[in-house]
């Protein structure tokens, strides 16, 4: 199933791009802090509160893109979003960011010291004004190294 294998791979990212699109249909593509996976819900963290959030009000469709570098296999997850911002659903979800934080923070300050990169900074810098953005997804595509497309619709269960 194309859902379970796109999902999986995005599961071990700490980020993706998040695209949108205002009224006027201008574009907007930027990165997200990706916090969760559950069942057919992406939950991603919003700390700019920009041009993606101003766009998810007027048009609440987004479109996720990621690649998988060892098979130059790329994925587009597509479908709606809401944004938490308040309430009990968010209160448990910047519980979970903070672990998400400090994991990610040890994560690299542990690479940097084993591999002597350097970082400008190691600790993930979360503003304290954030929102979460919950996409449902609704359809993935994926895209082979060849250029062929497989697209997969997910319906009301998924």
């Amino acid at each position: 199933m194309l859902k379970t294998k796109a999902l999986e791979f995005l599961g071990k990212k700490d980020f993706v791009s998040v695209a949108t699109c205002d009224l006027d249909a201008t574009p907007n593509a930027a990165p997200k802090f990706l916090l969760k996976i559950e069942d057919s819900y992406i939950y991603l963290v919003d700390y700019v509160i920009g041009k993606t959030c101003q766009n998810i009000k007027e048009n609440p469709k987004v479109s996720l893109s990621f690649l998988d570098t060892e098979t130059l296999t790329g994925y587009q997850v597509n479908g709606s979003v809401d944004i938490l911002d308040k309430g009990n659903e968010y209160k448990k979800i910047l519980d979970e960011l903070l672990e998400k934080k400090i994991d990610l923070s040890a994560k690299r300050i542990i690479e940097g010291i084993s591999t002597g990169k350097t970082h400008q900074t190691f600790e993930l810098s979360i503003s304290e004004r954030i929102v979460v953005l919950k996409v449902k997804a609704q359809e993935v595509v994926e895209i082979c190294p060849c250029g062929e497309l497989k697209r997969e619709k997910l319906g009301r269960g998924d």
